[in-house]
């Protein structure tokens, strides 16, 4: 995303904030799909994401990446819709148990699989459940450095804090994964 191509699209280019849109849906997506768990959830967070980046737009300073604000209000999106969600009553799994917090595979369904697949899939189910036990800020600081591949410099413009507390998060979240991991083991 280049600077003319921000600089028409907050001028109101219908085509530049198109290519805007087009450029940051996935990661958008894939960061709220990663913290929702649930894939009509996070296309809807991506869309109000959406709609909050062009009002938003013209208050982008260029201080850091434009996807790097934008995955900050991607952030925003998630937060409240968690607090929305946490304010009412949800559905329990079936053991009673609230959901995970991260995705399952899509359609959820069982089907045969090659033992390698099954044994990806299994190694893919335990890392969610783990991931899912992370308080929600360290799992948000684990989404954006390892899924969304940011600097510690962009995760912490995105999460609206300082370095040393990006740095922090993310040891503490990677020493409490490598323990339970080693408990699963």
């Amino acid at each position: 995303m280049d600077a003319d191509t921000i600089a028409a699209a907050r001028r109101g280019d219908r085509d530049a904030r198109g290519r805007l849109l087009h450029g940051l849906q996935d990661p958008w997506y894939r960061m709220c799909l990663s913290l929702l768990a649930d894939a009509d959830l996070a296309r809807d967070a991506t869309q109000e994401t959406a709609v909050r980046f062009l009002r938003q737009l013209d208050g982008f300073r260029g201080e850091s990446q434009l996807r790097t604000w934008s995955l900050g209000i991607a952030l925003n999106v998630v937060r409240e819709l968690k607090r929305q969600r946490a304010r009412t009553p949800t559905d329990a799994d079936p053991d009673g148990r609230q959901s995970t917090g991260f995705a399952t595979e899509a359609g959820g369904s069982q089907q045969p699989m090659p033992l390698a697949d099954a044994e990806r899939s299994e190694e893919r189910d335990r890392l969610r459940s783990v991931l899912a036990d992370l308080p929600d800020r360290q799992r948000e600081a684990i989404a954006l450095r390892f899924l969304e591949e940011l600097s510690v410099e962009e995760t912490a413009a995105a999460m609206g804090c300082a370095e040393g507390t990006v740095k922090a998060t993310v040891h503490q979240a990677l020493r409490s994964l490598r323990q339970r991991l080693r408990q699963l083991a």
